[in-house]
């Protein structure tokens, strides 16, 4: 098992500086974000430009890392695959297979994405609609040596009312996913606001967990006990504060990273467990944002066997 981070919470920085500032900082693997550019989402970022991706590219890429002895462990391009504009849709799907293509050129082997969701249909007209969509993507990475990877982040944001805009939140939907030949980028802190413990959903589908990220959650209480499960409905301005859970850095949070280490060496896994800062109390400039990265690397460092 390796250490590493999302590069997308250092939008302002380049892609060798983060991997300077990462070999430093003691991590050993990053997980490239690659959106065509900066739209001001707090999970986004353009670090490798995939699109237009040449030899001289791959070759500034790999001396990089080489150099800073560190994996690329993962291309990031996690956009909605069922967004209900056909525009919009066709132009995350082009950019999709310009993020594969840019993994086979470099030897990559994952790249991770979301299921989405068309928030103007029910969820099983989604799902149907979905399967022939990524049986396709997953055929054409397959020929190129890339899985897909799907992270099960809940997408909350992306539908009107709060509700699921990513058919990928729960390990019924993995398994309907999972039949289509995707596999999954685990992440611990959307299983527990929704209630699931994330520790007893390794076992189960540990051969198809090959990329984790890890990012804790703080829970409020009293909060949830106001707003309800599903969160603030009468005033909520910004669409992804549901006003009773917020993201933190792995030590700050509720998730327990002893039981979680522990559980994917037991089932085997020994991929990348990739920090992903989306932490409001370590974010704002790119001090703050590195300093909450090092919060997550001493806690997880001594987790991990060397």
């Amino acid at each position: 098992m390796k250490l590493g981070m999302l590069t997308a919470c250092l939008p302002q920085l380049t892609l060798e500086e983060i991997a300077a500032w990462a070999a430093g900082a003691g991590y050993e693997a990053l997980e490239v974000a690659c959106w065509p550019d900066t739209g001001g989402r707090d999970f986004e970022a353009a670090h490798l430009p995939v699109a237009s991706l040449g030899p001289e590219d791959v070759e500034n890429t790999r001396k990089c890392f080489a150099e800073h002895r560190l994996t690329l462990s993962a291309l990031a391009y996690y956009e909605n695959n069922l967004h209900p504009d056909p525009v919009r849709r066709a132009e995350i799907r082009t950019h999709l297979i310009h993020t594969i293509d840019a993994a086979a050129a470099l030897g990559v082997p994952y790249v991770g994405t979301f299921i989405g969701r068309d928030w103007t249909r029910p969820v099983r007209e989604n799902l149907a609609e979905a399967e022939p969509i990524f049986r396709e993507l997953v055929d054409y990475a397959g020929e190129r040596d890339v899985k897909i990877i799907i992270e099960n982040c809940v997408m909350e944001g992306w539908h009107p009312d709060g509700y699921p805009g990513n058919l990928a939140y729960s390990p019924e939907l993995w398994e309907w996913m999972f039949s289509l030949g995707l596999y999954l980028n685990w992440d611990p802190s959307h299983l527990v606001w929704i209630g699931i413990d994330p520790v007893t959903t390794i076992a189960p589908y540990a051969e198809r967990i090959v990329h984790a990220q890890a990012k804790d959650i703080q829970l409020d209480a009293a909060a949830v006990n106001r707003y309800g499960f599903f969160g603030k409905a009468v005033n909520r301005p910004n669409p992804w504060d549901v006003g009773w859970w917020r993201y933190r850095v792995p030590g700050r949070g509720q998730v327990d990273w002893g039981a979680v280490v522990d559980a994917l060496y037991e089932h085997g896994f020994t991929g990348t467990l990739s920090v992903e800062h989306e932490d409001p109390v370590w974010g704002g400039d790119v001090t703050r944002v590195e300093q909450g990265l090092s919060i997550a690397h001493r806690t997880l460092r001594p987790l991990i066997v060397a």
